[in-house]
């Protein structure tokens, strides 16, 4: 079984076919999906997916690129939706001071923002971080022990990833680790088991063998041989340990290989 912790099915890529994207996943062992929202009329669109497909969850929240676009209106229809039973995160939140879309301390606030949302809600947060290590670290310590969360995509530096481990938060890599040029693979092998997960960021970063073409949960697979690749493990371990987390992690029910 295998469990695509992190996608984008409301993405114009892949809205116009979900039904056939999540079926095909589904084919290729995928026994859940999350998908993520951007901002909250995204928020609103990934939870009637979720509604309507078995096996998808969504999330509700801001991404850091259009923060500073956000007004009340918005975040009081994401504490709307974080009461509904098929949004299982907050997010996708975090800072991303590759592109800067949004100025850096608007993109602070709204991370605290979440941060306090997922407190009240009792949510986990997903977070972005790019060229933020030292800034996303110090939210997440501010943040506490009351707030679990999961830093997605990882492709940040050995501090920012002890500092997620140390707060008790998960690890989530994409098909980065499929890449020939990925220089991570000591971060990889660093992450305890039972704080690992795997997604597919779809419709983005495809792994190898579909790199440059449009990603799809479904591929979430090679995700998992790319992991167990840089970690000497067995494939099908590494797809039992990150499901079994994944699940943890958003507290669903455990699910059948039927399903």
């Amino acid at each position: 079984m295998l469990f695509d912790s992190h996608c984008h099915l409301t993405d114009d890529r892949l809205r116009a076919d979900a039904s056939s994207v999540v079926d095909r996943a589904r084919v290729a062992g995928v026994t859940g999906i999350v998908t993520i929202a951007s901002d909250a009329e995204d928020a609103v669109r990934a939870v009637e997916l979720a509604e309507a497909l078995p096996g998808v969850w969504a999330t509700a929240g801001i991404h850091p690129h259009v923060a500073a676009a956000a007004d009340e209106a918005a975040w009081e229809r994401i504490a709307e939706l974080a009461g509904q039973g098929k949004v299982v995160a907050l997010g996708e939140t975090g800072l991303d001071y590759h592109y800067d879309h949004s100025p850096r301390d608007v993109q602070r606030r709204a991370f605290v923002r979440h941060v306090e949302l997922a407190r009240e809600f009792g949510l986990p947060l997903v977070v972005h971080s790019r060229e933020a290590d030292e800034d996303t670290a110090a939210i997440i310590r501010e943040a506490g022990a009351d707030v679990r969360g999961v830093l997605h995509c990882f492709a940040g530096g050995a501090a920012l990833l002890e500092t997620g481990l140390e707060a008790g938060w998960m690890i989530s890599f994409s098909g980065l680790v499929t890449f020939r040029n990925y220089d991570g693979a000591e971060l990889v092998r660093a992450v305890p088991a039972n704080r690992l997960l795997v997604e597919t960021d779809a419709p983005y970063l495809a792994p190898v063998p579909h790199r440059g073409r449009r990603n799809e949960p479904a591929f979430v697979r090679h995700v998992v041989e790319g992991v167990a690749a840089l970690r000497g493990e067995e494939v099908e371990e590494v797809a039992a340990y990150t499901t079994s987390n994944a699940r943890a992690f958003y507290r669903l029910e455990p699910a059948s290989p039927a399903t």
